[in-house]
């Protein structure tokens, strides 16, 4: 597959499997691998913010997902079309997800306007806990309620269980064009949704 990549990372990890036991086979080098193995009680595995571009030819087919957001309403890959979407997957006691939450608004502000969507995608939390959260960074955009996994078993091959945060930039066509494992840094996102509305 042709990719332009910081890093290159192996496929997802499958879903239902424990973390610890999924990442045994990784190489001593994997950053995952390493986290878990650690066993430092930090509550979540963070990426390594590692970005991975797809190229246009090599993209797959266009996801298919739904799911529901904490406001109840059923939201499916389909209401997409012709759009760019942002996927942020998250939850409150997440320290990286926390670090990159004004940034992540601050883009919203700058491309939403432009015909970016921006989605969360959070794992783990209550409403209560992910509605607070939301307040305390004035996030403006909707998120997915995924405790049951649905949304991130239908990205599983992008989405490393509990590789949080991890952020995807979906294409018009609704294909992943690019991921960032762990903290996202603001301006290679800027760069990566700027492209992909250009394109």
């Amino acid at each position: 597959m042709h990719r332009r990549s910081f890093l290159r990372l192996g496929a997802g990890l499958a879903v239902g499997v424990p973390l610890a036991a999924a990442l045994a086979g990784c190489s001593a080098d994997d950053p995952l691998a390493e986290q878990a193995k650690a066993g430092d009680n930090k509550n979540y595995i963070a990426g390594d913010g590692s970005v991975t571009e797809y190229a246009v030819s090599e993209r797959g087919e266009p996801v298919r997902l739904t799911g529901t957001l904490f406001d109840g309403t059923e939201v499916s890959a389909a209401d997409w079309a012709g759009d760019v979407v942002v996927l942020n997957f998250w939850y409150a006691a997440c320290a990286p997800c926390r670090k990159e939450a004004p940034d992540l608004v601050e883009l919203h502000d700058t491309y939403a306007p432009e015909g970016a969507r921006f989605y969360g995608v959070n794992i783990r939390d209550e409403a209560e806990t992910a509605q607070a959260f939301e307040r305390n960074f004035a996030i403006p955009y909707p998120s997915f309620e995924d405790r049951n996994g649905g949304v991130l078993l239908a990205m599983t091959s992008f989405v490393p269980p509990q590789a949080v945060p991890t952020t995807l930039v979906l294409d018009r066509e609704g294909r992943v064009a690019a991921r960032i494992l762990g903290l996202a840094d603001k301006g290679t996102l800027k760069t990566l949704i700027a492209d992909a509305l250009a394109a």
